[in-house]
């Protein structure tokens, strides 16, 4: 597998490069087969893909987790890992270098010379121990070049930049070092593996910013993967659908998004959660789940959760074909369906009966609230750089006051950095608040927490059924009660008994986060804290696992706080979203009224950053200000653009204020800002 720590990085040619003639593909794909074995059992992972990326174009390859997406790039790069013993058919030529014939030698010349690598996490890719200067030097041959590099990407004052090292800036800052890593040299193309997956909205909107703007100055090509087809509408020219291992539908993006000829891609398309989407109803998802890729059907792959799969669906595995359209044959959009193209499209466009569900309302009438914050502080003394004197102070709470009410639920949002998860863990006891403040929690059980990666939060030696009956283990009930306990507990997060005697290793993403409710809500807790639980699923099982986190709210009579930074997600699951930003909380409100009526320049400015169809939103001015070191003043104004003189006086201390109604909108809302009244 590859080192990550020199992941993008290449020398610089003393020559020029043979570059093929403009409009020629920089990746051709023909027939690609891969297979990997793991286990003593051998998986087709990529069943015959043909696929070129043409010069100078940026190409959204979406799909499920486990669809082939990043074993295809891995193929590209040449860094597929020998411990899977790789097995190869077919033809893959990138850059003019053929990725399968070739030697070892031959593929890391080319790397070096003609492609870069942007991986969803950057400090696992980026050498913790070594200065972000160092390791940009490394890809671009000279300190000159990197800092010219640096500029080039958007890393603000770079020269001084040089000299930190990757824990000292923010995830948008360590995100454009791999893109400048990666840019280095001019590479022909430049593959982008989930960049985005997990950044906060302002961030995801720079980061796709920058790669459009570096196609456009560079005239590379980019390979951007993502499970989000709104990241793939805000920057690709075209988008190709993996599923199985197999192109389910390629063509160009506005006719991919709008009108898809695949019911594969029209059900991701209606799994996607938006700013509009009823928040009334059950969420759409994607019947099923894929495939075993040790056991492929041999007719289509999506037949069994197709629903205009026919029986030759079953038997017959399409290949990809030009549409056909009342206005003739479509060459340049190809799909691998055999049903009525018709019957896609109105598939596509069908508006499904809604779902109701129960509403959930928070209980008026209880004598104490599931939790009460009040002026909560929580600071960390944590190293600067190298230095050997006094650790710095990193306030990552500052004067938090939040009420939870019974039954309720409330979602928090923010950039990284803004206190969001702090806040949970000193409610969940895992911190310790600093003196003067208090968390006051209801009677009963104590909270639970969901975490982000539930695979990291559950014992890998334990069966689901020990880890669930672990909290069972002060009620003394004989083994034959504890076992029905932890049945019924997996049932009401749709699971089967059998789960209850597998270990987490062997669950797919989305039952492993199913079993982290069950356990989380076996002994049902006052109040559930869940941590980002759905950032890195796909739109599926995102909208799967809210569905259910709505249901087991419902049913269990407990209240929620949702930590997100998917404002879209924030408002189905939320009946109040409050807005964070450097440890304290900025505006808060009715989740729909908040939504449609921002009243905070930072609200404002973090939902006009979420990506939709066609619509490329604005970049937030500037990064976050260190919690080292926060402004005086309104902490925000920095980055605002309605911010005057007072805003940045030392002594201005701006509390949430109850705001007045505007437009029939606002009340009960409350925001800290002296400006207010002119935000719109």
């Amino acid at each position: 597998m590859v080192d990550l720590n020199t992941a993008g990085q290449r020398s610089i040619p003393t020559e020029p490069t043979t570059t093929a003639r403009a409009g020629d593909a920089v990746v051709e794909a023909t027939g690609l087969r891969v297979s990997l074995s793991r286990g003593g059992r051998r998986f087709d992972v990529l069943r015959g893909v043909d696929l070129q990326v043409q010069r100078g174009e940026i190409l959204g390859l979406v799909g499920e987790s486990g669809s082939g997406k990043s074993v295809l790039s891995l193929a590209m790069l040449g860094l597929l890992p020998a411990t899977s013993q790789p097995q190869l058919q077919g033809r893959l030529r990138v850059t003019g270098t053929d990725m399968l014939t070739s030697d070892a030698e031959a593929r890391r010349a080319n790397r070096r010379a003609h492609l870069g690598a942007v991986f969803q996490d950057p400090m696992t890719s980026l050498n913790p121990t070594m200065r972000v200067g160092r390791q940009v030097i490394e890809a671009a041959g000279g300190a000159d070049e990197a800092i010219r590099l640096l500029d080039l990407v958007g890393v603000p004052d770079a020269r001084r930049r040089m000299n930190s090292f990757p824990h000292e800036l923010s995830g948008g800052l360590r995100q454009r070092v791999m893109i400048a890593m990666a840019v280095a040299g001019n590479p022909e193309l430049v593959i982008a593996d989930e960049p985005t997956t997990a950044l906060d909205v302002t961030v995801q909107a720079q980061v796709l910013s920058l790669l459009r703007t570096l196609r456009d100055e560079l005239g590379c090509s980019v390979l951007m993967i993502t499970h989000d087809l709104g990241v793939a509408a805000q920057v690709a020219d075209r988008v190709a659908v993996l599923y199985a291992g197999r192109l389910a539908e390629l063509g160009p993006t506005a006719a991919v998004l709008s009108e898809p000829a695949h019911p594969y891609t029209a059900g991701l398309m209606r799994s996607r959660l938006s700013l509009h989407t009823d928040r009334a109803s059950e969420l759409m998802t994607v019947a099923g789940a894929p495939p075993d890729p040790a056991r492929m059907p041999p007719g289509c792959a999506y037949a069994p959760r197709c629903p205009q799969a026919t029986d030759a669906c079953l038997e017959q595995l399409p290949e990809p074909v030009p549409v056909e359209t009342d206005e003739g044959t479509d060459a340049t959009h190809l799909r691998a369906c055999i049903a009525d193209l018709s019957s896609v499209r109105r598939l596509a466009a069908a508006v499904t009966p809604a779902v109701p569900i129960a509403p959930v309302t928070a209980s008026a009438a209880t004598e104490s609230d599931a939790a009460t914050v009040r002026r909560v502080e929580k600071t960390f003394r944590v190293k600067v750089g190298r230095s050997l004197g006094p650790k710095g102070r990193l306030a990552a709470l500052r004067r938090v006051s939040l009420d939870i009410a019974q039954g309720e639920s409330v979602a928090l949002v923010g950039e990284s950095g803004s206190g969001k998860s702090t806040l949970l863990r000193v409610i969940a006891g895992l911190e310790r608040a600093d003196g003067g403040g208090e968390v006051v929690l209801a009677d009963g059980a104590p909270p639970q927490m969901v975490f982000q990666d539930a695979g990291a939060s559950l014992t890998p030696w334990l069966t689901v059924g020990a880890l669930i009956g672990e909290r069972l283990r002060h009620e003394k009930l004989t083994s034959s009660a504890r076992r029905d306990r932890v049945v019924a507990a997996l049932a009401k997060v749709g699971l089967p008994e059998a789960v209850a005697d597998v270990r987490a290793g062997e669950l797919s993403g989305g039952q492993r986060q199913r079993v982290a409710l069950a356990r989380a809500t076996v002994v049902p807790p006052r109040l559930l804290l869940c941590d980002e639980p759905t950032s890195a699923l796909d739109v599926s099982l995102a909208a799967s696992v809210l569905n259910l986190i709505r249901e087991l709210r419902g049913s269990l009579g407990m209240a929620v706080l949702f930590v997100t930074h998917d404002l879209s997600v924030a408002r189905i699951v939320a009946d109040r979203i409050a807005v964070m930003y450097l440890g304290r909380i900025v505006e808060i409100g009715p989740a729909e009224e908040l939504i449609a009526a921002p009243r905070h320049p930072y609200t404002q400015a973090l939902i006009s950053a979420v990506p939709g169809f066609g619509v490329a939103p604005p970049a937030v001015l500037g990064e976050p200000a260190s919690p080292l070191a926060p402004p005086p003043g309104c902490d925000f104004h920095p980055r605002c653009p309605i911010a005057v003189e007072a805003c940045s006086q030392p002594e201005l201390d701006v509390p949430l204020e109850l705001s007045p109604p505007r437009d029939g909108l606002g009340s009960g809302r409350r925001v800290a800002c002296i400006q207010v009244g002119r935000a719109s």
